[in-house]
């Protein structure tokens, strides 16, 4: 074997490679609803989990990532430890779709009919209806749907080049003197098991096996050892995914490492004793593609079947060697796992974004409460939950421009941008409602009250400001276009009854009824609840923007008001519904 086969062996691994990434990534970015779809219908079942567990892996094509996902759900509270174990199952059976695709390299047949489901058959013709999709297509969907025609004609062109580049080691010495080394079982394992560490993916090393077996020189015997190996190495990126995670995420990835080791241990010494039993003929035999794809699919069944009714054990096992009690589930962090598939983790997202709406909306209502029922409790409560809205702004933040630097779809680029814009709307109603807090204080602290007058036009604002409050909370959890379209007339009718406690207030201040401090308290009151309700106005124009797949809030707004007819109606609705009272002279 001289240089420049090696140099086509190593290119031709390196296109295998890059192919299979494009192509899962691309997939998951395709069937990213699907695939929190399938995740979202997860239950306790064992049939429901195994299930998942196979879905998920055939469409990311990689047991690999859905054990790292596994592992950041386990770490967020989001999935039991019973769950994650027959998700894991599931995924080692779902890895083995990969391995059959592969097979198809090596149909031989004079029949055209046959020759065509030959992969160097079909996939110039995949290659040239991706590359227009990719090039020609606006549509995201087609796009991705180029991308994972592409990414799969690159691994079968590296597919079959690793292959050219070995068929000639049959005649070597030297080749066939390291094969008959892997027929002792145990370094077949151990091959198996260091060659999937190191690339980091069962499905690829797999592909590696058949591609080397075209040589003719890698026979049953050899090669079933060596596929054992493999998912034991592919437990890599699962133990080293949950390197600072808590206890219930190492437990997960324990649980992927036993079951894989377990399943090895029992069938590796079932195969040896029927080796060296009754000596089979057929593990003499040169391996074919086909049949390195049924191993790998038998093996893993038999470890599921093995496997499957012992999970309660598994559990209990896995919980004596990662002792300590059961963890408080953590439900207000992102795990960077989850970046693994980006569409559930842009779902995580959303989860931790309606915890910080609902927290923002309570520290401003108990802001406005403040001033009226002040206590040391109350206002310790508000600014504990003040600075926890600065927490999730913070780490969700972080999260959604890491996310965004990967290869999303552009659905879920502009879902990130308006993600980040509302995020920083409801963190600054959470400040709005401290400030309110402190008003609370100052008039507390130089034992000022505010007229009965101002008391009646306060309790109107407020009403108008929690009511917004609702509909925007309502519309952001919901992503309610209709509730987010009632926002901008009750913020319109709030400006303009901002505007008429203001000009009474002046009056009060002309007639001396209302003291000059207290009127400095009172504006700055006004200010944070028209404030409050501009961002109110900006989460219902996102929400709006994302109906309609526009960008520019206020270009949405205007073209809202510009609906004359019912923008008017609910306006004026409002406006009557917050109606100040009528009174004679301001007191």
């Amino acid at each position: 074997m001289d240089i420049f086969q090696v140099l086509t062996l190593v290119g031709g691994l390196s296109l295998f490679l890059f192919g299979m990434s494009v192509m899962g990534q691309a997939l998951e970015r395709r069937a990213g609803r699907r695939l929190r779809g399938v995740i979202g219908k997860l239950t306790t079942g064992k049939a429901a989990g195994l299930i998942t567990g196979i879905g998920v892996t055939a469409v990311i094509q990689s047991s690999s990532a859905t054990t790292v996902m596994v592992v950041g759900f386990a770490n967020s509270g989001l999935m039991t430890l019973r769950q994650a174990i027959n998700v894991i199952m599931g995924a080692n059976i779902g890895t083995t779709v990969t391995a059959w695709v592969l097979s198809l390299a090596g149909i031989e047949s004079g029949n055209v009919f046959v020759k065509l489901l030959k992969p160097s058959s079909f996939t110039p013709v995949l290659a040239c209806i991706g590359i227009l999709f990719y090039l020609f297509c606006k549509s995201t969907k087609k796009r991705d749907t180029g991308m994972i025609l592409l990414g799969f004609a690159t691994l079968m062109f590296g597919m079959e080049t690793m292959a050219e580049a070995v068929s000639g080691l049959g005649h070597m010495p030297a080749f066939q003197n390291l094969f008959l080394l892997f027929e002792n079982p145990v370094l077949g394992v151990l091959a198996g098991a260091l060659l999937t560490a190191a690339i980091q993916s069962s499905s690829a090393s797999v592909g590696i096996l058949q591609a080397l077996a075209v040589s003719g020189q890698i026979s049953y015997g050899a090669a079933i050892p060596i596929i054992m190996g493999q998912n034991i190495g592919t437990c890599v990126t699962a133990m080293i995914s949950s390197v600072g995670a808590n206890k219930n995420a190492k437990r997960a990835a324990m649980v992927h490492l036993l079951f894989n080791v377990i399943g090895t241990a029992v069938w590796l010494s079932v195969f040896c004793l029927v080796q060296y039993v009754f000596s089979p003929s057929f593990l003499y035999g040169s391996a074919t593609l086909f049949g390195i794809a049924a191993a790998h699919t038998v093996f893993n069944l038999l470890c599921t079947i093995l496997m499957l009714p012992a999970t309660g054990g598994l559990e209990k096992l896995v919980n004596v060697l990662i002792r300590g009690g059961r963890e408080k589930e953590n439900r207000t962090e992102l795990d960077e796992r989850l970046l693994a598939a980006p569409s559930i983790a842009m779902e995580r997202c959303y989860e931790v974004a309606a915890q910080l709406a609902v927290t923002s909306v309570t520290v401003l209502k108990q802001g406005l409460d403040s001033l009226e029922n002040y206590s040391e409790a109350l206002a310790a409560g508000i600014r504990e939950k003040e600075d926890l809205t600065d927490h999730y702004e913070d780490i969700l933040g972080t999260y959604l421009v890491r996310l965004s630097a990967r290869q999303i779809s552009e659905a879920d680029s502009a879902k990130a941008a308006r993600l980040l814009k509302a995020i920083g709307d409801f963190e600054r109603i959470a400040d709005h409602g401290v400030n309110l807090l402190e008003s609370a204080e100052e008039l507390r602290d130089r034992g000022m009250e505010f007229t009965e007058a101002a008391n009646a036009e306060f309790h109107v604002i407020s009403a108008a400001v929690c009511e917004i409050l609702e509909i925007s909370l309502h519309a952001f959890l919901e992503n309610d276009v209709s509730a987010a379209e009632n926002v901008e007339p009750l913020e319109q009718a709030i400006d303009i009854l901002k505007e008429k406690i203001r000009t009474r207030h002046i009056l009060r201040l002309q007639e001396g009824s209302c003291s000059i401090d207290a009127g400095f308290v009172w504006s700055d009151i006004l200010t944070d609840l028209e404030r409050t309700s501009d961002h109110c106005s900006n989460i219902a124009g996102g929400i709006i923007d994302r109906a309609g797949y526009n960008m520019n809030i206020h270009e949405s707004l205007r073209g809202l008001r510009n609906d004359n007819a019912c923008f008017q109606r609910k306006y004026n609705a409002y406006r009557e519904k917050y109606a100040l009272p009528e009174i004679g002279n301001p007191k």
